[in-house]
């Protein structure tokens, strides 16, 4: 502790000024003007090392050896009166010279590291633009090309290498996406997707454009903006049958220009829907698996924006999705399609239209065990069974009961509270069919329960409540009957097994008509 002194930090950093008679402030200070900054730098790390730097390390160890410069008798005699004094000041030092020298310099080591790793990613940082400036200048000199320069050779394959550079520093590399769409490199690429007149230009540019835009929302609304699909809607439309890796090229962009909701609008009413119809029904067995898949997908996006489905009934979409629900790797996404397409008027009218289109939907229920499309055939379902009596008199006749039941049994906790939705709504119907074969109250409208002031009293109304319960009480324990069998089978039940109490109480329940869910 005593040896820090000697570094003098106040004389360091301040310096008194000397007093004068004229003085009338006292004491001032005054900045050390004679020091540079890395001097400076030096003389902090030497004074909050506290004497352990390498500079100082001379004068300390002279003056170490000073003191141990001591005859024989004199440390005998000294020895019991500094013996508490020594081990008092080993205490307060907590370390001997040579540790402090060792700290001090691993001090000093580590600040010159840290510094030279700034200095080193500020160089690469700097290499890596100019090097994407130049990219982006090569890329805009390429697309500037026009007229009978294009016929020259090397211009195209200098487009040809400058969209395919862009292509990959984009495909991987978060930042230099930024960076590129900052530096330029977007309306040169737009710019050659009907400008080139080779094919594996315009396929790179496409593909550099579909790497600008993975996961950067604001490079996708400007490649929008720069009018990128109205270009790629005149490529593919062109006279002449467009490559079929342009066309695969073009259904990947759209599928990634269509994750961002503000795209959805320009690009559904663009006219890019029947493009990625035709794509997706491959009447030409053209379309690879993966173009496929991408206009499935794309299809979804744009869906999900409801003014988008007035489009999509223009085609003959429906009806493709709904022959194609038995794929099995296709049918969750098919389903998403319908689940945004039924919450249109419609759209529910277009679905209900196609031929045997509640049995496929029953069927569905009744061969898949994926929670995801039981959970999305349900709420199509359910949405029809709640906005329409025709369809649910159809659902009655393709047998939708006994999957439903199976349902509120086997399914997930979405899929089981949709189908008692529908079993509610169905209920309904079938208490209105019985009383209407029975001709107890053919002329009664819903809501059938606790109804009152129809010119019955009250021992009638309770009556005709007990009979109406009873008939559709009876009505479910014939379809559990039938179906318990199959239903045991099914889920490796043990023979002896008894149904829930959840699954007795739909015979009682609520008759609300009302989607919580």
């Amino acid at each position: 502790m005593a040896k820090c002194h000697r570094n003098n930090i106040g004389s360091l950093i301040l310096d008194r000024a000397p007093t004068t008679s004229s003085s009338t402030s006292g004491n001032h200070f005054r900045l050390w003007s004679t020091f540079s900054r890395s001097a400076f730098r030096r003389k902090i790390v030497d004074a909050v090392s506290c004497g352990g730097s390498s500079r100082y390390r001379h004068e300390l160890r002279e003056e170490d050896d000073e003191k141990s410069y001591v005859t024989v008798s004199e440390k005998s005699a000294a020895a019991p009166r500094a013996a508490k004094p020594n081990t008092i000041g080993a205490a307060l030092n907590g370390a001997t010279f040579e540790e402090k020298a060792k700290k001090s310099e691993k001090l000093c080591d580590l600040l010159n590291l840290a510094e030279l790793e700034a200095d080193v990613e500020t160089k690469n940082k700097e290499e890596a633009l100019e090097l994407l400036k130049r990219v982006v200048s090569k890329l805009q000199a390429a697309a500037a090309a026009r007229g009978d320069e294009e016929l020259d050779g090397g211009v195209c394959q200098k487009k040809l290498a400058a969209a395919s550079e862009v292509r990959l520093l984009a495909k991987e590399d978060s930042e230099a996406r930024v960076t590129l769409a900052m530096l330029g490199a977007i309306p040169p690429l737009v710019s050659m997707i009907d400008d080139s007149r080779i094919a594996d230009a315009q396929i790179a540019s496409l593909y550099a454009l579909l790497n600008l835009g993975i996961g950067n929302d604001a490079n996708k609304a400007a490649i929008v903006k720069a009018g990128a699909v109205h270009k790629m809607l005149k490529l593919i439309e062109s006279p002449n049958t467009p490559d079929q890796a342009i066309a695969e090229a073009v259904v990947a962009n759209f599928l990634g220009l269509s994750a961002l909701d503000s795209n959805k609008p320009i690009i559904g009413s663009s006219g890019a829907i029947i493009f990625l119809v035709k794509t997706l029904q491959n009447l030409d067995e053209r379309s690879s698996s993966q173009a496929r898949e991408d206009a499935l997908r794309a299809l979804y996006n744009l869906s999900i924006y409801q003014p988008n489905v007035s489009f999509i009934l223009e085609t003959e979409l429906i009806t493709f999705l709904m022959s194609a629900l038995g794929d099995m790797e296709v049918s969750e996404r098919i389903l998403a399609i319908l689940s945004n397409v039924v919450a249109a008027p419609e759209g529910r009218k277009a679905i209900g239209s196609v031929c045997d289109a509640f049995p496929v939907l029953v069927d569905v229920l009744n061969w898949t065990d994926s929670p995801g499309c039981q959970e999305k055939a349900t709420y199509i379902l359910m949405l029809m069974a709640h906005k329409g009596y025709g369809d649910r008199q159809a659902m009655i006749e393709a047998g939708i009961e006994s999957s439903l039941l199976e349902l509120t049994l086997l399914g997930s906790a979405l899929a089981q509270k949709r189908a008692s939705k529908i079993l509610e709504c169905l209920r309904v119907d079938k208490g209105k069919q019985v009383l209407d074969s029975t001709g107890s109250c053919g002329a009664l409208s819903a809501p059938i329960y606790g109804t009152r002031g129809n010119g019955l009293d009250h021992e009638e109304s309770d009556s005709m409540m007990s009979e109406e319960r009873k008939a559709v009480k009876q009505l479910v324990q014939q379809s559990l009957q039938s179906n318990m069998k199959r239903i045991v089978k099914r889920a490796n039940l043990p023979q002896d097994f008894v149904p829930s109490e959840h699954f007795k109480s739909l015979s009682v329940s609520s008759t609300s008509k009302s989607l919580p869910f």
